[in-house]
């Protein structure tokens, strides 16, 4: 695995390409990227670097504080990703940009999805409706009967119901990267991303597309 970046998600657009053909795009802002520390095999048992992206915050903690203290950066937010290539070529405080990515690349997004509240297994699982006719007493979304019979006598655990939608943690994978500003920092990804504009998401090389 190779070394990601944390990003923002700056919103969707969509690009033309030479043959006219229109795509939906996200545009990730990979801003304020810095290696914050490096764990070796020796010392820790694996090979990673936790990367930080700059961000204001009020709440910091005094370990985080001081962690970015003797680090000379600024505070942010932290992300680590495992690597198996040579780590001589990082530092602490090595500015990272989106160069480490390539156009064609194909990349896994994590962010936490936007939150919709609570549903019913209609929305939130995708349930069929129950006959809109005659003798169906306000029952129409409905999910129907849930349990068993007398063995094993009770709701199976994970059964699809109602409840909280969204604001979870998702990773969508194989996203293709379709163009790169490299002077503003700016990842264009085919597709959507979790999350609102605004939120923080973490971009990382696919793990099953090369």
């Amino acid at each position: 695995m190779s070394i990601g970046l944390i990003g923002k998600k700056s919103g969707m657009s969509r690009l033309f390409l030479e043959d006219g053909e229109s795509i939906p795009v996200t545009a990730v802002s990979v801003c304020g990227n810095f290696v914050a520390d490096i764990k070796t095999k020796e010392k820790n048992g694996y090979n990673a670097l936790v990367v930080s992206k700059t961000k204001k915050s009020n709440n910091l903690t005094k370990a985080k504080s001081e962690f970015f203290r003797k680090i000379n950066i600024d505070p942010g937010s932290l992300s680590e990703f495992k690597v198996d290539s040579d780590l001589d070529s990082y530092a602490i405080g090595k500015h990272l940009t989106a160069e480490i990515f390539e156009i064609g690349q194909y990349v896994d997004v994590t962010g936490t999805s936007k939150g919709k509240g609570y549903a019913g297994v209609i929305k939130r699982h995708n349930f069929a409706m129950q006959d809109a006719t005659h003798g169906n007493s306000l029952a129409h979304r409905a999910h129907g009967s849930i349990g068993q019979c007398q063995t094993p006598g009770r709701v199976w655990k994970g059964k699809k119901m109602s409840g909280q939608m969204g604001n979870v943690q998702e990773t969508v994978q194989s996203l293709k990267i379709v163009d790169l500003d490299i002077e503003n920092n700016v990842i264009y990804i085919k597709g959507a991303v979790p999350g609102f504009t605004g939120s923080e998401v973490k971009i990382k090389p696919s793990n099953k597309k090369s």
